[in-house]
Protein backbone atom coordinates (compact mmCIF):
# COMPACT_ATOMS: atom_id res chain seq x y z
CA UNK A 1 0.00 0.00 0.00
CA UNK A 2 2.71 2.68 0.89
CA UNK A 3 4.70 1.82 -2.00
CA UNK A 4 1.55 2.65 -4.80
CA UNK A 5 0.90 5.77 -2.09
CA UNK A 6 4.82 7.26 -2.94
CA UNK A 7 4.57 7.43 -6.68
CA UNK A 8 0.55 8.56 -6.55
CA UNK A 9 1.38 11.42 -4.75
CA UNK A 10 5.08 12.08 -6.91
CA UNK A 11 2.58 12.08 -10.10
CA UNK A 12 -0.31 14.04 -9.13
CA UNK A 13 1.82 16.83 -7.58
CA UNK A 14 4.01 16.85 -11.05
CA UNK A 15 0.84 16.39 -13.19
CA UNK A 16 -1.15 19.36 -11.52
CA UNK A 17 1.70 21.46 -11.26
CA UNK A 18 0.81 22.21 -7.54
CA UNK A 19 3.46 24.59 -5.48
CA UNK A 20 0.70 25.34 -3.16
CA UNK A 21 -0.04 23.89 0.04
CA UNK A 22 -2.61 21.20 -0.26
CA UNK A 23 -4.91 18.83 2.02
CA UNK A 24 -6.33 16.10 0.44
CA UNK A 25 -8.67 13.81 2.58
CA UNK A 26 -9.84 10.28 1.57
CA UNK A 27 -12.94 9.18 3.09
CA UNK A 28 -13.95 5.85 0.89
CA UNK A 29 -12.11 3.04 0.88
CA UNK A 30 -10.09 2.93 -2.89
CA UNK A 31 -11.93 6.39 -3.61
CA UNK A 32 -10.38 7.92 -7.42
CA UNK A 33 -8.66 10.88 -7.59
CA UNK A 34 -7.41 12.32 -10.63
CA UNK A 35 -7.43 8.64 -11.84
CA UNK A 36 -5.24 7.06 -8.81
CA UNK A 37 -6.84 4.39 -6.55
CA UNK A 38 -5.69 5.57 -2.54
CA UNK A 39 -6.85 3.83 0.45
CA UNK A 40 -9.06 5.14 3.00
CA UNK A 41 -8.23 7.72 6.18
CA UNK A 42 -5.11 8.87 4.69
CA UNK A 43 -4.97 13.11 5.64
CA UNK A 44 -1.95 14.89 4.33
CA UNK A 45 -0.65 18.11 4.28
CA UNK A 46 2.20 18.96 2.19
CA UNK A 47 4.56 21.70 2.91
CA UNK A 48 7.80 20.73 4.90
CA UNK A 49 8.66 17.70 6.82
CA UNK A 50 10.46 19.21 9.65
CA UNK A 51 8.84 16.83 12.82
CA UNK A 52 10.21 13.56 11.09
CA UNK A 53 12.24 12.59 13.45
CA UNK A 54 16.01 11.91 13.02
CA UNK A 55 18.92 10.84 15.04
CA UNK A 56 21.96 12.39 13.08
CA UNK A 57 23.24 15.93 13.40
CA UNK A 58 24.10 15.97 10.39
CA UNK A 59 20.31 15.71 8.68
CA UNK A 60 19.53 17.96 11.45
CA UNK A 61 21.91 20.66 10.56
CA UNK A 62 20.49 19.98 7.21
CA UNK A 63 17.25 20.69 8.23
CA UNK A 64 18.47 24.42 9.28
CA UNK A 65 19.95 25.22 6.51
CA UNK A 66 16.64 24.12 3.98
CA UNK A 67 14.90 27.12 6.65
CA UNK A 68 17.96 29.32 5.64
CA UNK A 69 18.63 29.90 8.87
CA UNK A 70 22.10 30.79 10.65
CA UNK A 71 23.59 28.38 12.53
CA UNK A 72 25.41 30.14 15.50
CA UNK A 73 27.63 28.31 17.52
CA UNK A 74 28.01 25.31 15.24
CA UNK A 75 31.23 24.86 13.12
CA UNK A 76 30.87 22.33 10.35
CA UNK A 77 33.79 20.63 8.61
CA UNK A 78 33.98 18.56 5.61
CA UNK A 79 35.97 16.25 3.77
CA UNK A 80 36.47 13.39 0.78
CA UNK A 81 38.35 10.61 1.07
CA UNK A 82 38.22 9.71 -2.85
CA UNK A 83 40.30 6.25 -2.42
CA UNK A 84 37.54 4.91 -0.52
CA UNK A 85 34.35 6.79 -1.37
CA UNK A 86 33.91 8.24 1.90
CA UNK A 87 32.50 11.73 2.98
CA UNK A 88 33.18 12.53 6.20
CA UNK A 89 31.31 15.21 8.15
CA UNK A 90 31.90 17.05 11.60
CA UNK A 91 29.87 18.83 13.16
CA UNK A 92 30.87 20.55 16.35
CA UNK A 93 27.86 21.94 18.74
CA UNK A 94 29.83 24.75 20.73
CA UNK A 95 26.92 26.75 22.20
CA UNK A 96 23.57 26.58 24.14
CA UNK A 97 21.52 28.50 20.89
CA UNK A 98 23.62 25.89 18.73
CA UNK A 99 22.48 23.12 20.60
CA UNK A 100 19.33 24.27 20.73
CA UNK A 101 18.68 25.00 16.71
CA UNK A 102 19.79 21.66 16.26
CA UNK A 103 17.72 19.99 18.36
CA UNK A 104 21.26 18.23 19.90
CA UNK A 105 23.79 18.33 22.60
CA UNK A 106 26.74 20.26 22.60
CA UNK A 107 29.62 18.21 21.57
CA UNK A 108 31.41 16.65 18.45
CA UNK A 109 29.48 14.21 15.90
CA UNK A 110 31.58 12.61 13.03
CA UNK A 111 29.41 11.32 10.26
CA UNK A 112 31.02 8.75 7.77
CA UNK A 113 28.95 8.54 4.90
CA UNK A 114 29.84 5.19 2.46
CA UNK A 115 27.47 4.65 -0.37
CA UNK A 116 28.64 1.19 -0.93
CA UNK A 117 28.68 0.45 2.45
CA UNK A 118 25.87 -2.20 1.89
CA UNK A 119 27.93 -3.76 -0.78
CA UNK A 120 29.06 -7.45 0.08
CA UNK A 121 32.45 -6.45 -0.83
CA UNK A 122 35.06 -7.17 2.22
CA UNK A 123 38.45 -5.21 1.15
CA UNK A 124 35.71 -2.32 1.07
CA UNK A 125 34.50 -3.11 4.19
CA UNK A 126 37.93 -2.83 5.86
CA UNK A 127 38.77 0.12 3.69
CA UNK A 128 36.08 1.85 6.19
CA UNK A 129 36.46 0.23 9.24
CA UNK A 130 40.26 1.89 9.02
CA UNK A 131 38.75 5.25 8.28
CA UNK A 132 36.31 4.55 11.19
CA UNK A 133 39.42 3.75 13.88
CA UNK A 134 41.02 6.94 12.77
CA UNK A 135 38.08 8.89 13.61
CA UNK A 136 37.08 7.05 16.83
CA UNK A 137 40.25 7.56 17.91
CA UNK A 138 40.24 11.09 17.22
CA UNK A 139 37.23 12.01 19.49
CA UNK A 140 38.00 8.85 22.30
CA UNK A 141 39.51 10.58 25.79
CA UNK A 142 42.71 10.13 25.96
CA UNK A 143 42.99 7.39 23.63
CA UNK A 144 47.01 6.91 24.35
CA UNK A 145 46.25 6.16 27.79
CA UNK A 146 45.53 2.57 28.97
CA UNK A 147 42.00 2.77 30.34
CA UNK A 148 38.96 0.13 30.76
CA UNK A 149 36.69 0.56 28.34
CA UNK A 150 33.11 -0.83 28.72
CA UNK A 151 31.42 -1.58 25.56
CA UNK A 152 27.76 -1.76 25.61
CA UNK A 153 25.06 -3.38 22.15
CA UNK A 154 21.79 -1.30 22.70
CA UNK A 155 18.87 -2.92 20.82
CA UNK A 156 16.51 -5.62 20.90
CA UNK A 157 18.15 -9.02 19.28
CA UNK A 158 15.39 -10.31 18.23
CA UNK A 159 14.19 -7.18 15.91
CA UNK A 160 16.79 -7.45 13.05
CA UNK A 161 16.72 -3.49 12.35
CA UNK A 162 17.47 -2.80 16.07
CA UNK A 163 19.80 -5.57 16.77
CA UNK A 164 23.39 -4.23 15.37
CA UNK A 165 24.10 -3.32 18.99
CA UNK A 166 23.91 -7.03 20.24
CA UNK A 167 25.82 -8.14 16.54
CA UNK A 168 28.66 -5.58 17.34
CA UNK A 169 29.10 -6.83 20.93
CA UNK A 170 29.21 -10.51 19.97
CA UNK A 171 32.30 -10.21 17.17
CA UNK A 172 34.20 -7.84 19.33
CA UNK A 173 37.48 -8.70 21.31
CA UNK A 174 37.47 -8.55 24.81
CA UNK A 175 40.08 -9.27 27.48
CA UNK A 176 39.00 -8.10 30.26
CA UNK A 177 38.63 -10.96 32.11
CA UNK A 178 42.23 -12.51 30.45
CA UNK A 179 44.48 -9.45 31.71
CA UNK A 180 43.17 -9.74 34.96
CA UNK A 181 43.36 -13.15 35.56
CA UNK A 182 47.03 -13.45 33.83
CA UNK A 183 48.27 -10.59 33.04
CA UNK A 184 49.08 -8.82 29.68
CA UNK A 185 51.85 -11.59 28.95
CA UNK A 186 49.02 -13.67 27.94
CA UNK A 187 49.19 -11.29 24.91
CA UNK A 188 52.55 -10.91 24.92
CA UNK A 189 51.73 -7.35 25.19
CA UNK A 190 53.11 -4.72 27.13
CA UNK A 191 50.72 -2.30 27.27
CA UNK A 192 46.57 -2.54 26.12
CA UNK A 193 43.11 -1.63 26.70
CA UNK A 194 41.28 -3.66 29.40
CA UNK A 195 37.96 -3.67 27.17
CA UNK A 196 34.81 -5.82 28.28
CA UNK A 197 31.24 -5.91 26.74
CA UNK A 198 27.68 -5.76 28.17
CA UNK A 199 24.76 -6.02 26.23
CA UNK A 200 21.65 -5.05 28.69
CA UNK A 201 18.92 -5.85 26.25
CA UNK A 202 15.22 -3.92 26.24
CA UNK A 203 12.89 -2.95 29.25
CA UNK A 204 10.31 -5.05 27.84
CA UNK A 205 12.22 -8.28 28.85
CA UNK A 206 14.47 -7.41 32.23
CA UNK A 207 12.08 -4.94 33.79
CA UNK A 208 15.21 -2.04 34.10
CA UNK A 209 16.28 0.76 31.97
CA UNK A 210 19.66 0.08 29.91
CA UNK A 211 20.75 2.82 31.90
CA UNK A 212 20.20 1.66 35.05
CA UNK A 213 21.89 -2.35 34.26
CA UNK A 214 24.78 -0.14 32.92
CA UNK A 215 25.47 2.09 36.10
CA UNK A 216 25.29 -1.07 38.13
CA UNK A 217 27.68 -3.00 36.00
CA UNK A 218 30.12 0.79 36.06
CA UNK A 219 29.88 0.44 39.75
CA UNK A 220 30.80 -2.91 40.20
CA UNK A 221 33.80 -3.11 37.13
CA UNK A 222 34.67 0.99 37.16
CA UNK A 223 35.81 1.34 33.99
CA UNK A 224 37.28 4.97 32.86
CA UNK A 225 34.64 5.10 30.10
CA UNK A 226 31.90 3.77 27.66
CA UNK A 227 31.36 2.71 24.01
CA UNK A 228 27.53 2.54 23.25
CA UNK A 229 26.60 1.23 20.59
CA UNK A 230 22.49 1.47 18.70
CA UNK A 231 20.44 1.49 15.64
CA UNK A 232 19.45 4.76 14.76
CA UNK A 233 16.73 6.37 13.15
CA UNK A 234 16.92 9.00 9.45
CA UNK A 235 15.49 11.51 7.96
CA UNK A 236 16.99 10.45 4.54
CA UNK A 237 16.68 7.19 2.67
CA UNK A 238 20.02 7.51 0.96
CA UNK A 239 21.44 7.28 4.53
CA UNK A 240 20.01 4.37 5.36
CA UNK A 241 22.70 1.23 6.65
CA UNK A 242 24.72 3.72 4.84
CA UNK A 243 26.29 6.09 7.07
CA UNK A 244 27.52 6.03 10.86
CA UNK A 245 27.79 8.60 13.49
CA UNK A 246 30.05 8.95 16.04
CA UNK A 247 29.63 11.52 18.95
CA UNK A 248 30.85 12.13 22.48
CA UNK A 249 27.64 13.32 23.56
CA UNK A 250 26.31 9.86 24.78
CA UNK A 251 22.60 8.88 23.60
CA UNK A 252 18.85 8.58 24.41
CA UNK A 253 18.04 4.98 22.91
CA UNK A 254 14.62 4.99 21.69
CA UNK A 255 14.40 8.42 20.93
CA UNK A 256 14.77 8.58 16.77
CA UNK A 257 11.13 6.11 17.15
CA UNK A 258 9.85 8.26 19.81
CA UNK A 259 10.27 5.86 22.49
CA UNK A 260 12.17 7.86 24.86
CA UNK A 261 14.06 6.17 27.22
CA UNK A 262 16.56 7.48 30.39
CA UNK A 263 19.88 8.94 28.73
CA UNK A 264 22.96 7.08 28.94
CA UNK A 265 25.43 10.20 28.71
CA UNK A 266 28.60 11.71 30.80
CA UNK A 267 26.13 13.38 33.00
CA UNK A 268 24.29 10.18 34.00
CA UNK A 269 27.22 8.01 34.12
CA UNK A 270 29.72 9.80 35.62
CA UNK A 271 32.77 8.69 32.95
CA UNK A 272 32.98 9.74 29.16
CA UNK A 273 30.39 8.08 27.11
CA UNK A 274 31.08 7.67 22.93
CA UNK A 275 28.11 6.93 21.23
CA UNK A 276 28.44 4.90 17.65
CA UNK A 277 25.12 4.41 15.37
CA UNK A 278 24.20 3.35 12.30
CA UNK A 279 20.41 4.67 10.82
CA UNK A 280 18.74 0.80 9.91
CA UNK A 281 14.96 3.17 9.50
CA UNK A 282 13.33 5.59 8.31
CA UNK A 283 10.31 7.26 9.08
CA UNK A 284 7.67 5.93 5.83
CA UNK A 285 7.17 10.34 5.81
CA UNK A 286 10.50 10.35 4.15
CA UNK A 287 9.75 7.93 1.57
CA UNK A 288 6.84 10.24 0.59
CA UNK A 289 9.11 13.00 0.83
CA UNK A 290 11.82 11.51 -1.28
CA UNK A 291 9.47 10.37 -4.11
CA UNK A 292 7.73 14.10 -4.20
CA UNK A 293 11.07 15.81 -4.26
CA UNK A 294 9.44 17.88 -1.25
CA UNK A 295 9.01 17.55 2.44
CA UNK A 296 5.56 17.31 3.68
CA UNK A 297 4.76 18.63 7.22
CA UNK A 298 2.09 16.57 9.33
CA UNK A 299 1.39 12.73 7.50
CA UNK A 300 0.15 11.64 11.09
CA UNK A 301 -0.62 8.37 9.95
CA UNK A 302 3.09 7.85 8.46
CA UNK A 303 4.84 9.51 11.24
CA UNK A 304 4.19 6.02 13.26
CA UNK A 305 5.38 4.03 10.56
CA UNK A 306 9.08 3.12 10.53
CA UNK A 307 10.71 0.93 7.53
CA UNK A 308 13.45 -0.73 6.61
CA UNK A 309 15.04 -2.69 3.82
CA UNK A 310 14.36 -6.27 3.11
CA UNK A 311 17.60 -7.57 3.03
CA UNK A 312 18.40 -5.23 6.86
CA UNK A 313 19.42 -9.32 7.93
CA UNK A 314 22.54 -9.61 5.76
CA UNK A 315 23.04 -5.83 5.95
CA UNK A 316 23.07 -5.30 9.93
CA UNK A 317 25.68 -8.87 9.88
CA UNK A 318 28.14 -6.75 7.08
CA UNK A 319 27.83 -3.25 9.69
CA UNK A 320 28.55 -5.00 12.77
CA UNK A 321 31.36 -6.63 11.43
CA UNK A 322 32.38 -3.18 9.58
CA UNK A 323 32.10 -1.61 13.01
CA UNK A 324 33.72 -4.27 15.46
CA UNK A 325 36.68 -4.14 13.51
CA UNK A 326 36.62 -0.25 13.82
CA UNK A 327 36.33 -0.34 17.52
CA UNK A 328 39.21 -3.35 17.49
CA UNK A 329 41.37 -1.13 15.74
CA UNK A 330 40.81 2.15 17.35
CA UNK A 331 41.56 0.37 20.81
CA UNK A 332 44.70 -1.40 19.61
CA UNK A 333 47.86 0.35 20.57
Amino acid sequence: MSIHILFIFAKNRKENGQAERRRIKYNSCKRKVSGCELWKGMDIDMDSWSNVRTDLALEARESIGEKESGLHGVAVEERYDEESDVHITRVVIETKNGARALGKPMGTYITLEAPAMTEPEEDYHQEISAILSEEIRSILANPDKEQSILVVGLGNREVTADSLGPNVVDNLFVNRHIVMEYGKVAYNRTKMHLVSSLVPGVMAKTGMESAEIIKGVIGETKPDQVIVIDALAARSTKRLNRTIQITNTGIHPGSGVGNHRNAITEETLHIPVLALGVPTVVDAATIVGDAMGERPATLKELNNMYVTTKDVDQQIRQISHIICDGINGALNF
